[in-house]
């Protein structure tokens, strides 16, 4: 298969020397000479990612370089049914359990300022959340992984996913699940590009990590007419303003303070011209939650809420409320591995603790079914940070032999714990 994303014949995996800083601890099996072969390689297969990133539910290409690049490491991957995504099970020693590691490999519909030869090519599109660090780190690991698989000194099976629409809904985790990539699994684990934390920094959390996360969209209707009488219409830009100024402090009200609960609208819409009442309004946005009961009670509570503010205005509501993904919850075992491997690959000090974020992640999908954890990778630059999904955003590179690192000694410690 021929794409804007297929590298050179041979694959840019197989690149010259590169140095590891002296924090890094030696991986075993003696990797780390495979490893610093493959280190530029895998930072130009970042940065050829970034060129021509892909939206959520449209990564054919990056799909097909994935597949490329591992099939050349003589492994089997599996394209997902829409072609968008990729499974691939290292096999090594057939009685021992099966571990899944997950990179996400979708961009974000935002144009990329950066002034950098690696900018994206594609107008509006850019991967400003790092899933192409995410992408390239597991195609690190696979090749690694496939090295000690070859040589009989694999425990087990790994089982990577590359998979495809993490930022949109339905979330595609939930694609993978149905094509069957947690059979058998019995921990899974993954990374998420963090700018707050240095380079050969890992961020861990017992507990939930990130918030859950739904879509509220509200549409207004009503007659329209002129802004000259008001009282003979339903005012929809009133209705509108107080939609989104009020239902966001009330329905903070009917829950603990604790749970964290946020109503945040990021679009709001309502009439073309300065002197008509419009016939149609509508607002958008999103809502977190750091607790999972109180996500579970979400839905009512929104929907009660909207109904009583808008009552008086004598607008007609339509309520959408669209379930994201839940809390993603690290199970204190699978934290367990990913703090002795961080210490193994990075050294003691690469552990850090990490806050609860408000942001929402669909590995939580993943976790309904089997144990595991999601940590930080610290990708942060010199100077001052950007923070995700900011069009601007970008990553010290250096964090990708970080995260293979990691997730190469991650996958062997798990497979040990397992057995």
């Amino acid at each position: 298969m021929t794409s804007a994303l297929t590298l050179p014949s041979g694959g840019l995996l197989a690149s010259s020397r590169s140095e590891a800083p002296t924090s890094y601890q030696p991986l075993p099996f003696e990797l780390d000479h495979l490893l610093a072969l493959r280190v530029p390689g895998l930072i130009e297969t970042r940065r050829h990612i970034h060129s021509h990133p892909e939206l959520s539910g449209e990564e054919f290409e990056t799909a097909a370089l994935v597949h490329r690049e591992l099939s050349l490491a003589g492994l089997k991957p599996r394209l997902l049914p829409k072609g968008n995504g990729v499974i691939c099970d290292i096999d090594g020693r057939p009685d021992g359990p099966v571990i899944a590691l997950r990179a996400d490999i979708d961009a974000l519909p935002l144009s990329d300022p950066k002034d950098v030869p690696y900018r994206s090519t594609v107008e509006g599109v850019c991967h400003a959340c790092g899933h192409d660090v995410h992408t390239s780190v597991m195609l690190g690991v696979g090749m690694l992984l496939a090295q000690l698989a070859d040589t009989g000194r694999l425990d087990g099976r790994v089982r990577l996913i590359f998979q495809p629409a993490e930022e949109i809904l339905p979330c595609g985790s939930l694609e993978v699940i149905e094509a069957g990539g947690l059979d058998d699994v019995v921990q899974i684990f993954a990374l998420h590009c963090d700018p707050n934390l240095p380079v050969g920094k890992v961020g861990l959390r017992v507990g939930p990590i990130t918030a859950a996360a739904d879509n509220v969209t509200v549409r207004l209707t009503g007659p329209g007419g002129h802004t000259a009488r008001p009282h003979l219409t339903v005012d929809l830009v009133d209705a509108l303003g107080r939609l989104v100024t009020e239902v966001p402090t009330l329905i903070s009200r009917r829950v603990p303070a604790n749970s964290g609960l946020l109503l945040v609208f990021g679009h709001a819409s309502a009439g073309t011209r300065y002197n008509v009442i419009p016939s149609e309004a509508c607002a958008a946005g999103t809502l977190r939650v750091m607790d999972r009961d109180t996500w579970d009670q979400a839905p009512k509570i929104v929907a009660q809420v909207v109904r009583d503010v808008l009552a008086p205005t004598g607008a007609t509501v339509d309520l959408e409320y669209l379930r994201g993904r839940p809390p993603v919850t690290n199970d204190a075992g699978a934290i367990g591995v990913f703090t002795a491997a961080t210490a193994a690959a990075l050294g003691p000090d690469g552990i850090a603790e990490t806050p609860q974020s408000m942001g929402g992640e669909d590995f939580s999908w993943y976790l309904e079914h089997v144990p595991g954890a999601l940590a930080r990778l610290g990708v942060g630059r010199s100077g001052p940070n950007v923070d995700l999904h900011r069009a601007s955003f970008d990553v010290d590179e250096r964090a990708i032999e970080a995260g293979v690192r990691l997730m190469v000694q991650t996958a062997l410690r798990a497979l040990a714990a397992a057995r």
